[in-house]
């Protein structure tokens, strides 16, 4: 292959392990997430492959893979599938193998839809997507290789795409999409830090317009998003430097160092030969009912590109907001929940929930779903705002007050006087004062300045704790400095 930087594309498919929100593992009764447990301390005869033990099938891991590969469009959901094993030797795999799928695994074809900067939308095909056990953990420590088995026999789902992406911001677009849609489906929680969500990338290079495809290097060991996008920059300018330099790519396992950034030979890359698959024979095939495939598609929910797009449609909602507010399932159910609460006015809602509660939100750490200031709360803070019995920046104190102690926020205007001050008495004899207690200012006001206007509502607003109609406020200051302090 020859050609210059310009004229090179890279083409790139993601292999990734998706582990599974179930309660116990696979195919015993351990605890699945076992996250900062002591090692080894979540183990049994089962996970750790002892002589004589059987694996028992967990039905909560084919359901959550059934609901996830529904989700990715395929081709068709195998009413009939087998487990295989998959040999080879490594210190952190005690049965000597691996339970997965090979040949007749449960789900065929598929894709993600994948939005594009230019409004378009692609389709990521999916070329093999199958249940599997996990490994245990290699941790290097002191010069010495320690074993973990706490994480044999978790349940995942790989999944691994056709090359379909073309740079590393596609790739780390396809991770944040399908991460969103993990959760989205409650699938799993896709943390790559906790390892739930793992990925490996295929990269080659070819000119453009070539259809064919090049030797390719898998990367392995990228436990985020960044990550993901940092490796695979590294590596195709790699491969671009050697095709330059009239040498041929290698098909190489490469590991990513998050620590130096750089990559680095691990070994030869492996083929599905060298695994030497044969159907697992302590399990029976996985038979899936007609009438309970249907039933598992009917209870898909909308999926977030759906959602974002009646958002857009339904609501009248920028293509913004509608993105933001389906980024996650229980903040686009809050919103929808608010605007049914509120009577519509979707644009003020949506306003308030990217300005306010989703910044509530970061502070305390939480999803939509867990808030204690309810939609409800959010619509009727709305309405007493629009409808000035209090100032906007109650409203917004009113948010934090609910969501500290999730009273009705109604009941707090009330119960502590936190009204909107809009009786003309009143805010005169305020406004007054202002006046008379600076009349420097009121000078300058007088001689031209009249965006001082805004530094005496201030004061007003300061001196009622908020409360003043800042509309009424305005006008009857105007009036006052227009006339003199006697008006």
């Amino acid at each position: 292959m020859k050609g210059t930087m310009s004229e090179i594309e890279a083409v790139i498919g993601l292999e990734t392990h998706i582990q599974l929100n179930t309660r116990t593992k696979i195919f015993c009764a351990c605890r699945a997430d076992s996250w900062g447990a002591d090692p080894n301390t979540n183990i049994c005869p089962v996970c750790t492959g002892l002589p004589g033990v059987l694996p028992v099938p967990n039905q909560a891991v084919i359901d959550k893979a059934v609901r996830l590969a529904a989700a990715m469009h395929v081709d068709e959901i195998r009413p009939l599938s087998y487990f295989a094993r998959k040999n080879y030797f490594y210190p952190d795999l005690p049965k000597g193998y691996q339970i997965s799928q090979y040949d007749e695994t449960l789900a065929r074809g598929g894709h993600l839809d994948l939005p594009m900067p230019d409004g378009s939308v692609r389709h990521v095909r999916i070329v093999k997507l199958h249940q599997e056990e996990d490994a245990g953990k290699t941790v290097h420590q002191g010069g010495r290789r320690l074993i973990d088995f706490n994480r044999c026999g978790v349940p995942l789902v790989e999944m691994v795409t056709a090359p379909d992406l073309r740079s590393a911001d596609e790739a780390a677009q396809y991770l944040i999409r399908l991460r969103q849609l993990l959760r989205w489906l409650e699938v799993s929680d896709g943390d790559m830090e906790r390892g739930q969500l793992r990925c490996d990338a295929n990269v080659s290079i070819r000119p453009v317009g070539f259809e064919g495809l090049n030797p390719k290097t898998e990367i392995k060991n990228v436990n985020s998003i960044e990550n993901v996008r940092a490796a695979i920059e590294k590596e195709i300018e790699r491969q671009k430097r050697e095709v330059e330099a009239g040498r041929r790519i290698e098909a190489w396992t490469l590991e990513w160092d998050e620590d130096t950034g750089t990559l680095r030979k691990m070994r030869s890359k492996e083929t599905e030969a060298d695994y030497r698959y044969f159907r697992e024979p302590d399990l029976l095939p996985v038979r899936l009912e007609a009438g309970w495939l249907a039933a598992q598609r009917a209870a898909l929910p909308e999926l977030p590109l759906e959602r974002k797009a009646r958002f857009i449609a339904q609501y009248g909602l920028p293509a913004y907001d509608a993105e933001i507010l389906t980024e996650e399932r229980t903040l686009s159910e809050y919103f929808e929940a608010a605007v049914a609460a509120r009577g519509g006015e979707a644009k003020s809602v949506s306003n308030w929930m990217m300005n306010d509660v989703l910044r509530l939100m970061r502070e305390r750490g939480v999803l939509a779903g867990d808030l204690k200031l309810r939609p409800q709360h959010l619509a009727s803070i709305l309405r007493m705002v629009d409808e000035r019995k209090i100032t906007g920046s109650t409203g917004k104190e009113l948010l934090a007050r609910v969501e500290a102690g999730g009273q009705d926020p109604e009941t707090l205007v009330a119960a502590e006087g936190l009204g909107q001050v809009s009786d003309e008495g009143a805010l005169r004899q305020v406004a007054r004062r202002i006046v008379e207690d600076n009349p420097g200012q009121v000078e300058a006001y007088r001689k031209g300045k009249v965006t001082l206007i805004g530094w005496f509502v201030g004061q007003v607003m300061r001196q009622t704790g908020g409360k003043a109609d800042p509309q009424r406020t305005r006008a009857v200051l105007e009036e006052i400095l227009a006339a003199g302090t006697d008006a």
